[in-house]
């Protein structure tokens, strides 16, 4: 039998609920790193930012970064899943994965479903457009105005965009990601195809007899974003502990060894934005 002395219940009780407090703090990807199950990573097939190599090999400079910062934790027990870009939020909230490592832009709508870790990088967007540009369009106005046909993935930021400068629903169209932004954009059934400008700088790789990148700076500085990795709002312990990590990571050598053979430079450092800031002013 236990026997509690006088006086001592209080500190009993204290002692209780702090033990009750910090087992309901850890969240349910700390229970799956506990009992030895992998950490998935959750992407789309996105060149550079995050794609799938040979067996799903996690590639893209994305993925290197939150790699790289898992392995400063500890953590090697990895597991990529790949699914298409619509589907990253909804999987992370229906539990396939544990974290999006997909290149996501920190943007107040995303912001109510996932909690995002600290940026990661700053980018822009850019169009593709057919070689020369036959309808000179550079910027949401000149979509508008033109009448073209603005053709984006489900799910990409662009939509936003695109609605908040004017551009009518029935002028934009949306496809499940690159391949078919490019193929719209190729045939003709498109005008201009809002990607991000490293996006479309691989575009142009695959098909530069045809297509071409708009200058990026001829869209509003308000359509710069920062990148975040994503969870679920569940783990904010394992978030925390995962910014602590970033902070001692971003910007070192080595970071920018691991990303170098993806395009990513000193350029897109985020600097000292914070996601708080993000999550409220995009």
């Amino acid at each position: 039998m236990v026997r509690i002395l006088r006086g001592s219940l209080p500190v009993f009780l204290a002692l209780i609920l702090c033990l009750a407090v910090g087992v309901a703090q850890a969240g349910p990807l700390m229970d799956r790193i506990e009992s030895g199950k992998t950490i998935r990573l959750g992407f789309a097939n996105e060149i550079p930012w995050a794609y799938p190599g040979e067996n799903n090999k996690p590639l893209g400079f994305a993925n290197a970064i939150t790699i790289g910062i898992l392995h400063e934790m500890g953590y090697t027990n990895l597991e990529p899943v790949v699914t298409d870009w619509g589907g990253l939020i909804p999987g992370l909230k229906a539990n396939r994965f544990d974290i999006i490592t997909g290149g996501m832009y920190i943007i107040s709508s995303r912001c109510q479903n996932v909690s995002f870790s600290e940026p990661i990088g700053i980018f822009g967007d850019a169009f593709i457009v057919a070689k020369g540009n036959p309808k000179g369009l550079q910027d949401y106005q000149d979509i508008k105005e033109k009448g073209a046909v603005f053709v984006t993935g489900a799910g990409y930021n662009t939509v936003e965009a695109a609605k908040n400068e004017g551009v009518p629903e029935k002028n934009i169209m949306t496809v499940p990601g690159n391949s078919e932004i490019l193929a719209a954009v190729k045939s003709g059934r498109a005008d201009a195809g809002g990607v991000t400008y490293f996006t479309a700088l691989n575009l142009v790789k695959e098909a530069s007899d045809s297509i071409e990148v708009t200058d990026p700076s001829a869209l509003p500085d308000k359509y710069m974003n920062w990148v975040g990795i994503g969870f679920s709002n569940a783990d904010g312990d394992f978030l925390k502990k995962f910014n602590a990590a970033l902070k001692n990571y971003i910007g070192t050598k080595k970071m920018l060894k691991d990303v170098e053979p993806y395009g990513y430079t000193e350029a897109q450092l985020p600097g000292d934005m914070k996601t708080e800031w993000v999550c409220k002013n995009r």
